[in-house]
């Protein structure tokens, strides 16, 4: 298997990208609380999501001691068009990951933590044992810190690893959709739509009380009402959450920005969402999947509770009146 970051793209065949506006911009890292954090994940031979995606979020997420752990190597076996993780032939799992995990969350007092991982297609369970694993350390060392995946689809294997991991435990199960069905042919070719959209739907199908999360990336050439039908796609699969955020090219060899939405446009988005009835919504240039996701985590839980006290309410009153 090629491995992408060592096949560059010939001079000639590279579109110039296009300029930042202002409002995607942010500060190169630089903070005491930063190199702690990066010194840490050396430390433990631990990969970040963070570092790897070049999330333009990591100077400020990390200063907080917020990091978005990702297991199972630094290693892809696929090779999605707008993805900056190496793709090529993993290694072999670390028996030590899932304890480093929590040694770290417990370093960093983390209160709520993410973990992703790459693709795994040559493990006979797609990794669905790691992160069962991980999540199993956590709460054994740090049991007061919520826990969020951020999973592959498990192409193959999706049921028995929705089961396992579902039986671990997670507060937040969140898989993303990237972008919408017109598009997956040539930014997310391993991938299929409709299978991602029926993984969302059986984790709420094996555990209801499991928070399910799901994003996209804007500016890939989608179309407005595109967005709002996969919209209606998550919520037809009670997904609780939807993250929507500007997709950024992260070399000239992958998938181009084809526009930059406006903060305007995404608070419209949002607006929109939150009328189909998502608990959660996170729409915003720089937003990413675990950006700001304890916080979004105490919210969406909130917003249940009060969601569930006004239908018993509801209910109440209509047996009243009967």
């Amino acid at each position: 298997m090629n491995d992408l970051s060592s096949a560059p793209e010939p001079q000639e065949n590279r579109a110039p990208r296009p300029r930042k506006p202002d409002w995607i911009r942010v500060k190169a890292p630089v903070s005491k609380g930063y190199h702690e954090t990066r010194r840490l994940m050396r430390d433990l031979s631990l990969n970040t999501v963070c570092e790897e995606a070049a999330c333009p979020n990591i100077g400020e997420c990390w200063e907080k001691k917020h990091a978005t752990v990702m297991i199972l190597g630094d290693v892809c076996t696929r090779a999605c068009a707008f993805c900056n993780v190496k793709t090529g032939m993993p290694r072999l799992v670390d028996p030590m990951e899932p304890e480093n995990v929590a040694v770290a969350a417990g370093k960093m007092g983390l209160e709520h933590i993410v973990i992703t991982s790459v693709d795994r297609d040559d493990l006979p369970d797609g990794g669905a044992g790691q992160f069962v694993k991980v999540i199993q350390a956590l709460r054994r060392e740090t049991p007061n810190t919520t826990i969020e995946i951020l999973t592959p689809d498990f192409r193959g294997k999706m049921r028995p690893a929705i089961e396992a991991i579902c039986e671990a435990g997670p507060d937040v199960f969140n898989h993303n959709l990237e972008t919408v069905p017109r598009l997956y042919p040539t930014i997310r070719p391993g991938a299929r739509y409709y299978a991602s959209l029926r993984l969302l739907e059986e984790v709420k199908s094996h555990d209801p009380l499991i928070f399910t999360k799901s994003g996209i990336m804007l500016g890939l050439g989608e179309q407005r009402l595109e967005v709002h039908q996969v919209m209606d796609d998550m919520r037809s699969a009670d997904v609780d959450f939807i993250t929507m955020g500007q997709y950024l090219q992260p070399t000239p060899k992958h998938a181009k920005v084809e526009d930059f939405v406006t903060p305007k446009a995404f608070d419209a988005f949002g607006s929109i969402a939150r009328a189909k009835g998502f608990l959660q919504v996170a729409a915003s240039p720089l937003t990413r999947s675990s950006y700001h996701a304890g916080d979004d985590f105490a919210q969406m839980k909130a917003a249940r509770e009060e969601r569930l006290q006004r239908d018993a309410a509801r209910k109440a009153g209509n047996a009243g009146a009967r």
